[in-house]
């Protein structure tokens, strides 16, 4: 119960990977908004059933700062304080792997507003909260994607390569307050929504075969990392890059 007395929100929650990191961080005794466009409020009660953690569920959507500002005065009215940002909504599996130039602006815009312009959002709203609560923790999901130039969805690689880049720049920013800022990047995990999109499965079959643990990806194999960074264990590493895909791309 290492996070007993803090408050966390962890955006798209309602479903796999999301919903996998804000059960661990309630079970590490956070109180935990669980925001998301959809299923957020079933995502939210069945977290408090199984860990007994107070949780909120909450509609959102990240790319509005009218939404994210909501957010914010919401999560202050229940749990009073604001610790942790997980920014894990994000646009990936409703995408189709293509080639670059068969991707529509239009397309481009909408994963740049939920990937960046979201993450930016949240960010800048929850910025004062964080330093206020002198242990203040940003947890950026990104991906192996951009490391290893993952083709045929440059939007999505691209978008997750300037996450990485943000949690950099923000962990300038934030130091000194005493907040830190890192990313988690995944390898191809087979969340809910994956596992619904025949193409991005055979895109992704070969995968396993390249990684040093050649087995599939899940969302629980990411919850003990975010469990760390949110932690006291993690107050000194801020910028970093935590890469958890059994081994496939080895920075």
């Amino acid at each position: 119960m290492s996070l007993q007395g803090r408050s966390a929100i962890v955006t798209g929650a309602g479903s796999g990977i999301g919903k996998a990191l804000a059960a661990r961080l309630a079970r590490d005794g956070a109180s935990v908004v669980v925001a998301d466009l959809r299923d957020y409020d079933v995502a939210a009660a069945e977290i408090a059933k199984a860990t007994g953690a107070r949780t909120l569920g909450l509609q959102v959507d990240v790319s509005s700062e009218a939404d994210v500002e909501d957010l914010v005065s919401k999560t202050l009215q229940a749990f009073g304080r604001i610790d942790i940002l997980v920014n894990n909504a994000a646009l990936f599996s409703p995408l189709v792997p293509r080639e670059f130039d068969r991707i529509d602006a239009a397309e481009w815009r909408k994963v740049m507003d939920v990937n960046t312009l979201g993450v930016f959002l949240c960010c800048r709203a929850c910025a004062p909260h964080l330093r206020a609560s002198r242990c203040g923790r940003i947890i950026n999901l990104a991906s192996g994607a951009p490391i290893k130039g993952v083709p045929f969805l440059l939007h999505y690689v691209a978008s997750k390569g300037a996450v990485i880049a943000m949690t950099r720049a923000l962990a300038r920013e934030l130091g000194k307050d005493g907040v830190t800022v890192n990313a988690l990047a995944p390898g191809f995990t087979l969340s809910e929504g994956v596992k619904k999109q025949p193409a991005h499965l055979k895109h992704g079959a070969a995968i396993p075969a390249t990684r040093a643990i050649a087995r599939d990806e899940t969302p629980e194999d990411l919850v003990g990392a975010v469990s760390f960074l949110a932690s006291d264990d993690a107050a000194f590493i801020t910028g970093q890059t935590l890469v958890v895909d059994g081994g496939s791309a080895m920075v």
